[in-house]
């Protein structure tokens, strides 16, 4: 038996900004933009990596979500209080200023840490933290 990761999500409150972010400042490619049923189910992946594609969902995407649960998301994600991204790089000084020039907010510059990485973090329009580290 095999189990392998093929999508995870980051939730977002607005997917406009969230695919510019994502697409042209990290530069991800995207898998899926589609509308159905007055929704979005738009994926992204990185080109290396075509088996693992990343959901962005706004709070409520899924339909019988109760209106106070949507609130209490959208509040948790304002306050960047929902649980970050990090994305492998062998160059984070270069994704770094590369994202940085986009006009993301820097959280962190990149660093070396003491448990054997060099990383770096930002925050995406929606507040959700967003880290690169490169091992090595």
């Amino acid at each position: 038996m095999t189990i392998s990761l093929s999508h995870c999500f980051v939730i977002v409150h607005d997917y406009d900004e969230a695919l510019a972010f994502y697409r042209d400042a990290v530069g991800l490619e995207v898998r899926n933009d589609v509308q159905f049923e007055g929704n979005r189910w738009l994926t992204l992946g990185a080109a290396g990596q075509p088996e693992v594609e990343i959901g962005l969902e706004i709070p409520g995407y899924y339909p019988n979500t109760l209106p106070e649960d949507k609130r209490a998301t959208a509040a948790l994600l304002a306050k960047g209080l929902l649980p970050g991204i990090i994305f492998r790089t062998d160059d984070c000084d270069k994704i770094f200023d590369r994202v940085r020039a986009s006009g993301a907010d820097v959280l962190q510059e990149p660093m070396d840490q003491p448990y054997g990485v060099r990383d770096c973090a930002f925050r995406d329009p929606s507040g959700t933290m967003v880290r690169f580290s490169q091992t090595g």
